[in-house]
């Protein structure tokens, strides 16, 4: 904001996707063609570091230093904009014990419900996520649940198109998920470091037909490769209907 106005700062820093005009109250920003200089992710990933230091030193904070992963949830340099953020702090849930546990009935619906009865059987099914948080993103680089893991590396859409994704492919597992195509990230050195820096004993990829997902199938290999260690792995694809067409 320029004297009260939104102002474009360098055209470097605009991907032109438009994601901002949404989140003017006005409606006042618009997207304009003309002759601009390319979109350039380092600069801009440079600048929101510049401001964040800026930021956490006006508040009297510091960033942690290169390679340390805050334990629960502060910066992780290779995820800004979470600092101190309740959604990063690491949580591990014991499905085992759960697991083992005999499930309370799914309690009936009322009548004037308008959902169709759950088809999976008189219990309610349960959740199967290992650890908090599971977004690529978010979760640290070195942390105890990935010690001795069963890696599930999963594209957003999956556990939507695969009804029985939690049980199949999520239960003893792991889970992290991410997007390639909305994350303007690559995955492939986040994933390198989780790899390198962690006894992970296998990963599964579970990833959708389409195209896209590809780059979330490519950035785990390039990890695995990278990570210079032999780690069992498996691609699973799901089709859009909510099929498994390869593994």
């Amino acid at each position: 904001m320029v004297d009260g106005k939104a102002k474009l700062v360098k055209d470097d820093y605009c991907d032109g996707m438009g994601d901002c005009l949404p989140e003017c109250p006005a409606g006042a920003i618009k997207i304009v063609e003309r002759e601009a200089a390319a979109y350039d992710e380092k600069a801009v990933q440079q600048r929101k570091m510049a401001k964040m230091q800026e930021q956490m030193k006006a508040g009297g904070m510091a960033l942690h230093p290169e390679g340390h992963t805050p334990p629960h949830g502060g910066l992780d340099r290779r995820s800004l904009g979470g600092g101190g953020c309740p959604g990063k702090a690491m949580r591990t849930f014991n499905r085992a014990e759960e697991n083992g546990r005999a499930v309370a009935p799914r309690p009936p619906l009322s009548a004037a419900s308008s959902m169709p009865p759950y088809q999976g059987g008189t219990a309610t099914p349960q959740s199967q996520l290992a650890q908090w948080p599971c977004q690529i993103r978010l979760v640290p680089v070195k942390a105890p649940f990935f010690t001795g893991a069963k890696l599930l590396i999963a594209a957003d859409c999956t556990a939507y198109a695969y009804a029985n994704f939690h049980q199949e492919f999520m239960r003893g597992k792991v889970t992290i998920v991410g997007c390639p195509k909305l994350d303007p990230v690559d995955y492939s050195e986040k994933l390198t470091e989780i790899l390198r820096e962690n006894d992970v004993k296998s990963v599964t990829i579970v990833r959708m037909e389409v195209p896209c997902c590809g780059g979330l199938e490519m950035a785990a290999k390039k990890a695995l490769q990278a990570s210079g260690k032999f780690i069992p792995c498996q691609v699973v694809t799901l089709s859009l209907d909510g099929r498994i067409i390869d593994s």
